[in-house]
């Protein structure tokens, strides 16, 4: 027969491991829990994730076979090999004309902002045809270095981008550049069908006289086609 206190004692210890098996329950229900829901939630994403590609393949798709994204090909503007060369009226030994740079004479020469006719040239250019308004030479031209141009604000410019130049002043006609209605250029409209190269303001006008002569219209050529048959021979 069992004493008090071992009935106790033994009380004790069964509470002791019914607390212990309820803590390893619960500790195994909640690492599947947790186990299943990371399960599910990396199908989640990786479904997700397959979507996601999937529709991005889609959109490419759409966009490799929509007409605004056809292949469309380079736009460039005919630019000036750089800084003009002066003919000298000089041959080389091989016969070659002689030709000098616009700093070869000017780095010695002070700059003379009322320079603006040929007239006023006495000593060099005097056959230069200069009719640009009211402008004078240093109006583009730069007097701390002649082989660049300068802009209104006094900015030093290469003579390639003269075209930035021309446009501070006509900026209806580079407007109109920039829609295709003046200038011209070579290559395709339909840039999906080849490259465009358009022209360059001095490809068509002198920088010094850029106005073109004025032309009179000459009578319409014949055409048979719209003249009365001729019946008497």
């Amino acid at each position: 027969m069992r004493v008090p206190g071992e009935i106790a004692m033994t009380r004790r210890r069964r509470r002791r491991r019914s607390v212990v098996v309820g803590l390893l329950v619960c500790a195994t229900a909640a690492g599947w829990y947790a186990g299943s829901a990371s399960r599910g939630a990396g199908q989640v994403d990786a479904q997700s994730s397959k979507q996601s590609t999937a529709n991005t393949r889609d959109v490419q798709r759409t966009v490799e076979n929509s007409p605004s994204s056809m292949r469309r090909f380079a736009v460039s503007i005919r630019k000036p090999e750089g800084p003009p060369r002066v003919i000298t009226g000089l041959t080389d030994l091989h016969g070659n004309p002689v030709t000098a740079a616009c700093s070869t004479c000017h780095s010695t020469r002070k700059p003379n902002s009322t320079n603006r006719t040929a007239q006023d040239l006495n000593e060099f250019h005097g056959n230069l045809k200069i009719s640009h308004g009211a402008i004078s030479c240093l109006s583009c031209h730069n007097g701390e270095d002649y082989d660049a141009l300068k802009l209104a604000d006094g900015r030093r410019l290469e003579f390639t981008e003269v075209m930035t130049l021309c446009a501070q002043c006509h900026g209806p006609q580079m407007k109109a550049y920039e829609h295709g209605a003046h200038g011209g250029m070579t290559g395709h409209w339909d840039l999906s069908r080849g490259p465009q190269v358009k022209n360059n303001c001095v490809d068509c006008h002198n920088p010094h006289a850029p106005q073109f002569p004025k032309m009179q219209p000459t009578f319409k050529p014949k055409d048979r086609f719209l003249e009365p048959p001729r019946t008497a021979h």
